[in-house]
C-alpha cells in the first residue's frame, strides 16, 4: 500500500505544473531530499540522480548521507550508468564498512564493472577491472550467496580477455609480423591455463615458425626452421588428433625438404 501511494503521489507530482522542476531549482534541501527519495521508490531514477545530486554536498557527514549514497548508487545502476554506478557502489562499501548492505554494494559495484565491459575486440581496461572487483569480493565474502553467480561472471571475464589476446596474436600473424605472433601466442598459453583457444594457438604458432622460417635470410633459416620442427612436435605431442594435423604435416614436410638441403651443404673433410 506504501508503494502504491507513493507512485501515486508522485504522478500528482508530476502532473502539476513545474511542480518537480521548482522543487529542484528552489525547494529546500529537505524538500529535495524528500522528492528524491519518492522519485527513486517510485523508479523515477532520472530524476531523482538530478535531485541526489544537488543534495549531496549539504548531506555530507550527516546521517541521511549513507541512504543518499545507497540510492543514487542504485538509480545509476538501473539507468545502466555502469561507470558511475561502479564509482558509487565502491565508494559506500569504503564510507560505510559497518553497513549492513556493504556485501551488497560491494557485489553491485563488481556487477557494474562486468555490464561495463566492452566487447572483447575494444580496449580491455574496464574488464580488468571488473575481474579484479569480482574477485575482491569472493575474498572479502567467500560465503556469499552471491558466489555462484561471481565466479560465473569472472569466467565470462577471463574468457573475453583470452578472446582478445587470441585475437591481437592471429593479427601479428595475418600481418606477418611472426616474431610478435609466435611471442603473442605463448604468452596466451601461459597466461591462461586451460584456455578454450589452447589448441588453435599452439597450431597458429607452429604456422607462424613455419612462415617465418621459410622467409628467413640464409643465415638465420637453419636455426629457425629447427625451431619450427619443435613447435610442430609440441604441437603433435598435445593434440595428435586436431582438425589441424594434416596441414601441419604438409607444412612440416617443407621444413624438412629444407633442412635436408641445408644437411647437402655441409663440407665433408
Amino acid at each position: 500500500m506504501k508503494r502504491i501511494a507513493t507512485l501515486l503521489f508522485v504522478t500528482l507530482m508530476l502532473s502539476s505544473c513545474g511542480e518537480y522542476n521548482k522543487v529542484l531549482n528552489k525547494g529546500t534541501i529537505e524538500q529535495q531530499y524528500k522528492l528524491a527519495t519518492e522519485m527513486y521508490e517510485a523508479e523515477k531514477y532520472d530524476k531523482a540522480i538530478k535531485l541526489f545530486d544537488k543534495i549531496m554536498t549539504g548531506y555530507r557527514g550527516k546521517p541521511q548521507m549513507e541512504r543518499i549514497q545507497y540510492m543514487i548508487s542504485h538509480s545509476y545502476y538501473n539507468t545502466k550508468q555502469y561507470s558511475l554506478a561502479s564509482y558509487y557502489f565502491d565508494r559506500f562499501t569504503k564510507n560505510y564498512p559497518k553497513s549492513t548492505k556493504r556485501e551488497e554494494a560491494a557485489f553491485l559495484s563488481a556487477h557494474s564493472y562486468y555490464l561495463d565491459s566492452p566487447i572483447f575486440s575494444l580496449d580491455q581496461t574496464s574488464t580488468n577491472e571488473a575481474l579484479d572487483a569480482m574477485q575482491r569480493y569472493i575474498d572479502t565474502y567467500p560465503n556469499s550467496e552471491r558466489i555462484a553467480d561471481a565466479n560465473k561472471y569472472i569466467k565470462d571475464l577471463r574468457y573475453k580477455l583470452e578472446k582478445k589476446a587470441f585475437a591481437t596474436a592471429k593479427q601479428y600473424y595475418h600481418i606477418e609480423d611472426y616474431t610478435a605472433a609466435i611471442t603473442s601466442f605463448d604468452i596466451l598459453v601461459s597466461d591462461y591455463l586451460g584456455t578454450t583457444f589452447r589448441e588453435e594457438a599452439m597450431f597458429y604458432k607452429f604456422k607462424a615458425s613455419h612462415d617465418l622460417a621459410m622467409k628467413s635470410v640464409f643465415s638465420k633459416k637453419e636455426a629457425r626452421l629447427k625451431s619450427a620442427v619443435k613447435a610442430y612436435e609440441r604441437f603433435n605431442r598435445n593434440y595428435p588428433e586436431s582438425e589441424y594435423m594434416k596441414e601441419s604435416n604438409k607444412l612440416l614436410d617443407k621444413i624438412n625438404e629444407q633442412l635436408a638441403d641445408y644437411s647437402l651443404l655441409v663440407v665433408t673433410p
